[in-house]
């Protein structure tokens, strides 16, 4: 009977001790894999509180080359920079565009035309092209004059004003800027002897064209200061900046 009772007891012990090693691993099991979600957890990225952004604030203006910020904004709109918030809006300030040179006749704030009351004409003979002269009009007012198209010319008695040489056409309006020339070439005589009408003199009167083709002022006598003959073949360049190109005709 007592042998019954002890052998009882034996197993009972070694059952408990079996539960007790079994709520150890358990436990031990447990706390691995606390740890692990723990781990697990720190090594995760953290969810931005809601409201906030997931990049830290000095990449807000960061730009990926495209122009758009990490934020999605682009860097034109960013405040304190006026220049480029202009830009992206499309109102920034454009400088007014140059005006073309106007006839003193069309507005107040306009450059004059040139005329015999603001400028001095002279004509001299050259050795190349032959049969030429050049005509030069200085500006001697204060303020730059435009050179409409080219000078009329009135040799002596001629009753009409020679033909200008189209080709000689400037692509602007030549101005004058007060103490500068601009020029004009003279095709007095043919070269060949193949003009008629021909006549030597002494008078020579120039005078100026306005905008619209029309004569400005009155003409101006220049002297000669020998005779000169000229023809049929009389002719006269536009004015021109340059005297080269006044004498290439």
């Amino acid at each position: 009977m007592r042998n019954l009772h002890f052998r009882r007891a034996a197993r009972t012990s070694v059952l408990g001790g079996a539960a007790l090693v079994a709520a150890l691993a358990l436990t031990a099991c447990q706390g691995g894999d606390t740890a692990a979600a723990d781990n697990a957890a720190g090594s995760a990225p953290q969810k931005p509180a809601a409201g906030t952004s997931a990049a830290p604030a000095s990449d807000s203006t960061k730009t990926d080359g495209s122009g758009t910020s990490a934020s999605g904004t682009t860097s034109g709109t960013n405040s304190g920079s006026g220049s480029d918030t202009a830009k992206e809006s499309g109102s920034a300030t454009r400088a007014p565009a140059a005006k073309q040179p106007q006839d003193s006749d069309t507005g107040s704030g306009s450059l004059p035309t040139c005329t015999g009351a603001n400028t001095k004409l002279t004509i001299t003979s050259v050795q190349r092209p032959v049969n030429h002269m050049l005509l030069t009009v200085t500006n001697t007012g204060s303020k730059a004059c435009n050179a409409f198209y080219y000078p009329f010319l009135k040799f002596g008695e001629a009753q009409s004003v020679p033909p200008v040489v189209e080709d000689s056409k400037p692509q602007a309006v030549v101005t004058i800027s007060p103490g500068e020339s601009a020029y004009a070439g003279v095709t007095t005589s043919s070269a060949d002897g193949s003009g008629t009408g021909g006549y030597s003199t002494q008078e020579l009167a120039v005078g100026f064209q306005d905008r619209n083709s029309g004569s400005a002022g009155g003409m101006v006598d220049v002297p000669l200061g020998k005779d000169v003959y000229v023809d049929s073949t009389l002719t006269v360049t536009y004015w021109q900046s340059e005297m080269d190109n006044a004498l290439m005709y």
